[in-house]
């Protein structure tokens, strides 16, 4: 039966055919009566539409009974049987439709567009996944940027070049005091000397054989051509030893010539269009501005230069005893000292921590100083010196901030231009005069020059990373670079010279390696440490 205004497809067939709906209530495909159909009933039918009554067909067996349980059933499917038999089955004609959802009459608008909607379904579902898959798109790429401004932020940025500063410093401040630690040590001749040696011993075998026939000296007197060798002033060769320290501090300082030409490549790479003269009068006009005349300015600069060279002579001098790690870690003790200072001089806050850092490196010193025995005063000196040389460095340090402020890198590159300059004009005379003296040898046969120039350029590098580094980092990581030295040095130590790191100087180095840390801890740190604690005590009560 048909509903007024409808016409079956058997009798429109210009009209495109409608499929057979079936709606059962059953989980079968084609309802509980479509195994009565027989494969030559099913497909001679024309595709009748069956509404409430019985459907027509060729074996009148399979369609008395066209709808059970329509509208009560709870989970309803639709089934599409155009020229399909039952055992032939199209799985992808099968529409699942939800309980709630409501149901329309096989033969009106509605029932039409979801009984053929089952291309459009696939396309429904190729777009959530689509739309599924660019929102993953976007969520990584999200992610992606979220990680990329998070590791590539200032902060991070800044932590990155603090961590490459102190291994560049703690390389170079190494290589540095190696450098100057090995030129104290016994130096083969060149191989201009070995050829002198052989030409020696080649003129005391001629010598030799000389004596034998002019004076017939016996079999049992040639053991003494030796000695006899010394009438014709021939003496031995005597190993060469370096004995110029003060000579190498002023060879070092010479070197902070480079400060500023290192700052204006730096400069002149970065920003092309500024020129040179536009350069330095920026900086000349930063310092008048500032107060200073020409003669005040050198008058301040020849004395940071003399203090300056002072401390290198004395930590080169204390080599010549310590081993290279004793050095280091008796030199890291000036950030002890520069906090003492600075709270005498400079009236910065005071810190308890900091005083019992002062304390510890003390101690840590006293057993340096003793590690040898009391009645070993060579070992004493050593350590004495290398003491006093991390004291001037920190004065050097407290009274630039005193005398200078705190000036742009563009300045501080110029003050160390100056100092190399006065170094090299005014202070020569004093090497010439400790040459004159015998105090010193400057002998070309003493002076180990490949090892003076990789020394120079090393605590170049040094330097310049301690006074620019500011600039792009932290100054945390900058003095890291004093610390981190001292294990680096003992393993070379080791290496090099079978070093043995026991008993007061292992407990020593530990001392001083803890007050290092503990003068770099912040002012506040007791508010850090209560952060700490209060976040502790939150994670501990979450977890319960």
């Amino acid at each position: 039966m048909t509903r007024d205004g409808e016409i079956p497809a058997i009798f429109n067939p210009k009209r495109v055919r409608t499929p057979s709906v079936v709606v059962t209530g059953d989980s079968s495909t084609n309802g509980p009566y479509s195994n009565n159909s027989t494969g030559g009933a099913g497909a001679s039918s024309s595709s009748a539409v069956a509404l409430g009554s019985s459907a027509q067909n060729g074996s009148g067996a399979a369609g008395s009974c066209g709808f059970s349980n329509v509208l009560t059933s709870s989970n309803p499917q639709i089934t599409h049987q155009d020229s399909i038999s039952s055992s032939q089955q199209d799985p992808n004609e099968v529409v699942i439709i939800p309980a709630d959802t409501p149901t329309s009459a096989p033969g009106s608008h509605n029932a039409a567009h979801h009984f053929g909607g089952g291309d459009s379904s696939d396309t429904q579902t190729e777009q959530h996944q689509a739309n599924g898959h660019g929102e993953e798109s976007e969520l990584r790429f999200r992610k992606l940027q979220a990680c990329k401004e998070s590791c590539c932020s200032e902060l991070a940025r800044k932590m990155y070049f603090g961590v490459c500063v102190t291994i560049l410093m703690t390389a170079s401040w190494v290589g540095a005091t190696h450098c100057i630690k090995y030129m104290y040590k016994y130096r083969a001749p060149y191989d201009d000397l070995l050829n002198d040696d052989q030409d020696t011993s080649s003129s005391r075998a001629d010598l030799s054989t000389e004596l034998e026939d002019i004076l017939a000296i016996s079999d049992s007197s040639l053991h003494h051509v030796e000695d006899a060798t010394e009438m014709f002033n021939i003496p031995p060769r005597q190993p060469v030893y370096f004995s110029a320290p003060f000579f190498a501090a002023w060879f070092f300082t010479n070197f902070s010539l480079l400060f500023f030409p290192i700052y204006l490549l730096g400069l002149v790479s970065t920003r092309k269009c500024e020129k040179l003269s536009d350069i330095l009068g920026d900086v000349l006009r930063g310092f008048r501005e500032r107060g200073f005349t020409v003669g005040r300015f050198l008058n301040r600069c020849l004395c940071f230069c003399i203090l300056w060279l002072v401390t290198t002579y004395l930590y080169t001098l204390s080599l010549h005893v310590l081993y290279a790690t004793d050095a280091l870690a008796l030199f890291a003790t000036n950030v002890a000292c520069v906090y003492l200072l600075s709270w005498v001089i400079l009236h910065e806050q005071f810190v308890g921590v900091r005083i019992v850092a002062i304390i510890l490196c003390d101690t840590g010193i006293a057993l340096l100083a003793y590690m040898d025995g009391i009645t070993e005063s060579r070992t004493l000196s050593g350590v004495v010196l290398a003491t006093l040389a991390g004291a001037g460095y920190a004065v050097f340090r407290v009274m630039f901030r005193k005398v200078m402020g705190d000036p742009p890198v563009s300045q501080i590159a110029f003050i160390f231009t100056a100092l190399g300059f006065l170094n090299a004009l005014l202070l020569w005379p004093v090497v010439l005069g400790l040459y004159l003296t015998g105090t010193e040898s400057l002998t070309s046969e003493s002076i180990p020059w490949n090892l003076l120039f990789a020394a120079s350029l090393l605590l170049l590098v040094f330097h310049v990373l301690m006074q620019f580094s500011a600039a792009v980092t932290y100054n945390m990581f900058v003095t890291l670079g004093l610390i981190t030295a001292v294990p680096v040095s003992g393993a070379l130590d080791v290496i090099l010279y079978s070093a043995n790191f026991a008993g007061m100087k292992l407990a020593g180095v530990i001392l001083i390696g803890i007050g290092f840390f503990l003068v770099m801890f912040p002012a506040n740190w007791p508010d850090y440490i209560t952060r700490l604690l209060r976040s502790i005590i939150m994670l501990g009560h979450n977890a319960r």
